[in-house]
């Protein structure tokens, strides 16, 4: 897809000061108790609450989720040395080794091998393209399968910015995740929903889809060069399924708008929805980065939360929502009390693009 955004904008443009109290420790008792800010068409910014979603949109609407499932990807073990080490696992890849980010990762450098809860071997053999941490590891399970392994000592891989205990598992998959758990983070914009609301929603006229992206490096990988335009986003699997593909072109027909939940949700859409084609069922991979000159063709709404400073996640929405529209929006929720990042709150805004 072509991008026409200008060479050389500074990653120093997508900074903002983020205190660390501001960052949810843990997801509210009840899902969709959180607040919404709601970033209207004209700029106008009001303060809702997320079960207000429905009354924000229109009958005829369709809401696409991302229904990956989040496999228990965090593998808390010993080095050979006795020292701790973590590795969260992001994908297989073909060779049947795996793709890892690993702390500490200055002693987890090719040779290191770690041990986890006495019968899962891991042994890092290189390093990886795009993230400082990210190591390519071969496992050895003592009696069992690497995979089966992995489920049984793995826990929730919720972020590193989260320093307090978090033993729910359920509150890091959405309720409508299916299938086999392949990610190794959750599309945290749909931890909102709840089936109350997904009720309401269907009540309103407003329809309901789900695509699948399994959420890996490109995640995970910051922002490092000076300037966004040599940043790379790292390829993530996705499909999208011919019903879905359905609702979402019968929806556009009738004068419907799409709302992506959540940044994977718009990837996947741009992906395969580029030049202003007719979306169809399609499965791959991407490495589409969303940056400001990107034009959208598929998604007209963003319901995302809010995300962390000099990411690739914050580009695509100053590329959808225009940059003086997120910086509005982001002093508006700092200076107004809303939680952010994985468990924080959400915003629901629209493209500039008419």
């Amino acid at each position: 897809m072509t991008q026409t955004a200008a060479a050389g904008t500074p990653a120093t443009a997508f900074d903002y000061e983020l205190p660390a109290h501001r960052i949810a420790q843990q997801p509210l008792e009840q899902r969709d108790a959180s607040r919404l800010l709601h970033l209207a068409p004209d700029g106008v910014i009001s303060d809702e609450r997320f079960v207000d979603l429905p009354r924000l949109l229109r009958p005829g609407d369709v809401c696409v989720v991302n229904d990956t499932r989040v496999r228990a990807a965090r593998l808390n073990g010993r080095r050979d040395d006795g020292g701790p080490a973590e590795l969260l696992v992001l994908r297989r890849l073909q060779a049947g080794s795996y793709l890892c980010l690993a702390r500490p990762s200055r002693h987890l450098e090719p040779g290191a091998t770690v041990c986890v809860g006495g019968t899962l071997r891991a042994s890092v053999t290189a390093r990886a393209a795009d993230h400082p941490a990210a190591r390519i590891v071969t496992f050895s399970a003592a009696g069992d399968d690497v995979e089966s392994a992995i489920a049984a000592l793995g826990s929730p891989p919720v972020p590193p910015y989260i320093h307090e205990p978090f033993d729910d598992v359920e509150r890091y998959q959405t309720v409508y995740a299916r299938g086999p758990a392949s990610s190794a983070a959750a599309p945290t914009a749909g931890l909102h929903f709840t089936p109350p609301v997904i009720e309401a929603l269907r009540q309103r006229g407003i329809d309901w889809t789900s695509v699948r992206l399994d959420v890996g490096l490109a995640t995970f990988a910051p922002i490092r060069s000076a300037d966004i335009e040599r940043h790379r986003i790292h390829a993530e699997t996705f499909a999208v399924s011919e019903s879905a593909a359905g609702a979402i072109e019968s929806a556009r027909r009738r004068g419907g708008r799409v709302v992506a939940v959540g940044t994977t949700v718009v990837r996947v859409l741009e992906s395969c929805g580029g030049g202003g084609a007719a979306l169809s069922a399609c499965t791959g991979s991407t490495d589409l980065y969303i940056r400001p000159g990107h034009r959208f063709h598929v998604v007209d709404a963003l319901l995302t939360n809010f995300h962390q400073p000099r990411s690739s996640l914050l580009v695509l929405l100053a590329a959808f929502a225009g940059t003086d529209r997120w910086k509005r929006a982001y002093a508006h929720a700092l200076a107004h009390g809303y939680r952010f990042l994985s468990f924080g709150d959400c915003m629901l805004c629209w493209r500039t693009q008419s």
